[in-house]
């Protein structure tokens, strides 16, 4: 009886049902099963509704669908071009930069690669830089920004695990730059090849730096605020939620205030009131999963077999890898690092560490096939098949996953602000 039900809750999420009844019907099963109440379910989502961090979730996408929705990309786009298109690959190089801080602000959700993806994509081509390059870095690019604060799956890793947030946002500032550093020198070889650059102009400079000049302090803001010990990540969140509404809406006047405003609010809200939903029926599920000990049960088996912290950071990646191509980012948080997180401590893995690491795998699942939301976004934007982008993201999925490498074995790319 048991296995016909496992086998009727698969196959119900295989059939398309939405993913937060797959959780609750899992968890009401589980706890009626033992004998527990299913009001544990109901407790769970109060609990969540009482974590001081959750407002930083909707605030945040508020202020990230905001700026994607006005000329932002377009102003953005200007600046850092003028800074640096002049070198060999700049404009790859304002690829990556401006679509990271988008993705930071939107999580990935595809707007980036909506937004700024279809701006690029064109300006890349007429510069020189070939189709295929073009491709993979606008759908790379997707997902980049994961790691900067104040990156929505990062404060809801802080929330499944229980990490303090800021110390998360702290931890990824060196390994997110160190992907970019990455990705910029393969962008710099790439741009040798063309022979298209963008003279150096300081008249340019200061045109775009001031049109930008009202969205140029948002970032500081954010994390002087977070690391200078002034706000918390929530208090961030409602500063940029309110310093964006306020220059977009009555200084730039992009958006209108009846018309504009409440359709991105809506927007912006369907996506939180998923990822909610979701959260509050999965946390029930992975409690019961606690209560049953089935980490430490797989902690036992894996003791049997794995003795090195080495060994089990690469079997870890390699899961999470896994767990990237057949899951969702949210999802994988909330189903995923529950399970992981008794057994990396156990290995002496430090959870802030451990989040960065999750963090970077997932951010490689965007690109990675049969899951890949980043695959067929862009694929749809760019009306081409979506054997043509796996294709063309190759380079910079191997080269994302040398920056994997060295986050997982150099703990201290990702703590040495945290343990200061």
């Amino acid at each position: 009886m048991t296995w016909l039900i496992v086998i009727g809750i698969v196959a119900a999420a295989l059939l398309g049902a939405p993913l937060f009844s797959v959780f609750a019907l899992a968890a009401l099963i589980c706890f009626s099963s033992v004998g527990i109440d299913t009001q544990a379910i109901v407790i769970e989502i109060t609990r969540l509704v009482s974590a001081p961090i959750l407002v930083a979730i909707p605030l945040f996408t508020f202020a990230g669908y905001l700026m994607a929705e006005s000329k932002t990309p377009e102003r953005m786009v200007r600046l850092t071009q003028a800074l640096v298109g002049w070198m060999p690959g700049g404009l790859a190089i304002v690829t990556l930069f401006a679509c990271a801080f988008f993705t930071a602000f939107t999580g990935a959700s595809g707007v980036t690669i909506i937004a700024l993806g279809g701006l690029l994509f064109p300006v890349l081509i007429k510069r020189g830089f070939s189709q295929k390059f073009s491709l993979g870095i606008v759908t790379t690019c997707g997902s980049l920004g994961l790691l900067f604060p104040p990156s929505l799956p990062m404060i809801l890793y802080g929330l499944v695990a229980t990490v303090d947030v800021d110390l998360l946002f702290k931890a990824g500032v060196m390994p997110g730059f160190l992907l970019i550093l990455l990705l910029s020198l393969y962008s710099i070889w790439q741009g040798k090849k063309t022979v298209s650059r963008i003279p150096f102009s300081g008249k340019e400079l200061v045109s775009a730096a001031r049109r930008t000049i009202w969205e140029i302090p948002l970032p500081f803001i954010i994390l002087i605020g977070i690391y200078g010990g002034y706000m918390t990540a929530a208090e961030s969140a409602a500063v940029a939620a309110f310093y964006v509404f306020v220059v977009e809406v009555f200084i730039y006047r992009d958006l209108k205030l009846k018309t504009d405003v409440p359709r991105v609010m809506q927007e912006s809200m369907v996506l939180v009131g998923g990822i909610l939903i979701i959260l509050a029926v999965a946390m029930g599920f992975t409690n019961f999963l606690i209560d049953e000990q089935v980490p430490m049960k797989i902690f036992d088996w894996i003791r049997q077999y794995i003795q090195s912290k080495f060994t089990f950071l690469l079997l870890l990646n390699g899961f999470l890898l896994i767990v990237g191509m057949l899951m969702d980012i949210f999802s994988a948080i909330i189903v995923v690092v529950p399970l992981i997180l008794p057994i990396a401590n156990a290995f002496g893995v430090n959870p802030v560490h451990l989040g960065i690491i999750f963090l970077t795998n997932l951010e490689i699942g965007y690109l990675t096939p049969p899951v890949g939301l980043n695959l067929y976004l862009s694929s749809y934007r760019f009306k081409k098949p979506i054997m043509v982008i796996v294709r063309d993201v190759i380079p910079f999925v191997l080269l994302l996953l040398v920056g994997l490498i060295l986050i997982t074995y150099v703990p201290s790319l990702s703590l040495w602000m945290v343990t200061k």
